[in-house]
């Protein structure tokens, strides 16, 4: 296959995937067939492209040719209803153009989606999950691993939930602005998570899935949008957050994709304009009633405040760290703060709070808890204890950009 040919395949699968389901779902109406017909859609791109060379725009091209896949389907299967069978008569006469995804305004297909999985009937255990399966594209044994289930849990989670939006047909619509406090935890926290993705890959060559962060911030600058002309502290806060830690993307990684750890990075790399649009965020979140995205808005904020390593203010983090904790107790924020603790009263104190998320085991399954506890003891020249953990990380580690990072500080400490 041509190079080019099977780049843009690539390319649009990776940037274009969430909004190309979104657009089938609302055609189509089920979650299922929509998966499937874009599937079927990319996998005629890889064997028709090539001959017939990209088309102009690649996204529409996959769009239609998913619809038409999905008709045939229904028509194999004798599964016309009186309702579906109208609305793909519709959808038939629309053009190319037409059948492209907005991108820009609202309503937005992504945005749409991510409301319909956030629907109040569904329990929260499966509106995230649904979301990152449809939006993302991640496979369930990558959700399972993020939520700590087994595989087979997180596939039956995901089945009721379509299920049941079929069933109650759930619409997909943007709820009005008096229904949208009771889904804005739930879009957040995908928000969030959409973001997390793209800002540590689980898995791949690369740390950063670049796609993933923007689609997050795009979003989080719409659903601000969409609930001012006052918008929520924490609205506010999560897009400061997306875009301080983004910020940082350029300097995270070297020329060959190696992980460059945060007190050795190069901080004339960090974009300016997005620090100085969300500083004054966080400011605006902290002066309201904030809950923890303000709490860890104002912790990437002291990072880029400092144009130094050595210029951070650690007793400022540890203090917000204290107060997240408190407000949103969790093994991860306790990691975290695990950190703050090291740099601000020495390693020795920071592994004790680290020992004792390993004695809990909650994370016993979590790479990064061994890969800090490895970099704490290797600090204070326990190289053997170090050795350890760095192989109990590298035995959990799915991203090779880490694993390259892990395995270059564990040659350092057998050294």
């Amino acid at each position: 296959m041509p190079i080019d040919a099977a780049a843009a395949v690539e390319s649009v699968y990776r940037s274009d995937w969430g909004r190309i389901v979104a657009t089938l779902i609302r055609l189509l109406g089920d979650f299922d067939l929509a998966e499937e017909s874009a599937q079927e859609a990319f996998a005629a791109a890889l064997d028709q492209w090539p001959g017939s060379g990209v088309p102009e725009s690649p996204r529409a091209w996959i769009v239609q040719t998913a619809r038409f896949k999905a008709i045939d389907r229904i028509r194999r299967q004798t599964l016309y209803s009186e309702k579906v069978q109208p609305q793909l008569a519709r959808d038939a006469s629309l053009s190319m153009v037409e059948m492209e995804p907005e991108t820009g305004e609202i309503p937005d297909e992504r945005l749409r989606l991510i409301f319909t999985c956030c629907h109040p009937a569904l329990a929260q255990e499966a509106q995230i999950p649904l979301t990152l399966r449809t939006l993302c594209g991640l496979e369930t044994d990558e959700i399972a691993r993020a939520f700590l289930v087994p595989t087979p849990t997180m596939a039956q989670r995901l089945v009721r939930a379509k299920r049941k939006i079929r069933d109650a047909r759930i619409p997909y619509i943007i709820p009005e602005a008096k229904e949208l406090g009771d889904r804005l935890d739930a879009v957040l926290k995908v928000i969030y998570l959409v973001f997390n993705e793209g800002y540590a890959a689980t898995r791949g060559d690369r740390l950063i899935r670049t796609d993933l962060s923007a689609e997050a911030i795009r979003l989080g600058r719409l659903v601000r949008m969409l609930m001012s002309p006052q918008p929520p502290v924490e609205a506010t806060a999560l897009l400061a957050l997306m875009l301080l830690h983004d910020a940082r993307r350029e300097a995270r990684t070297n020329d060959a994709g190696d992980i460059v750890v945060l007190e050795e990075q190069d901080r004339t790399r960090w974009n300016g304009e997005q620090i100085a649009e969300a500083l004054p965020l966080v400011t605006e979140a902290l002066r309201g009633s904030y809950g923890p995205y303000t709490l860890q808005a104002a912790i990437a904020a002291e990072h880029c405040k400092a144009a130094r390593a050595a210029d951070t203010d650690w007793k400022e983090i540890l203090r917000l760290y204290d107060r997240l904790e408190r407000m949103q107790p969790s093994p991860v924020v306790a990691l975290n703060r695990a950190v703050a603790v090291a740099m601000v009263h020495g390693p020795r104190t920071g592994l004790e709070v680290i020992d004792r998320l390993v004695a809990a085991s909650e994370l016993d399954n979590f790479h990064l808890l061994h890969a800090a506890r490895a970099d704490l003891l290797r600090r204070f020249g326990s190289s053997s204890e170090a050795e350890e953990s760095y192989r109990r990380a590298l035995a959990l580690v799915t991203n090779e950009s880490e694993r390259r990072y892990l395995e270059r500080r564990l040659r350092e400490v057998q050294a």
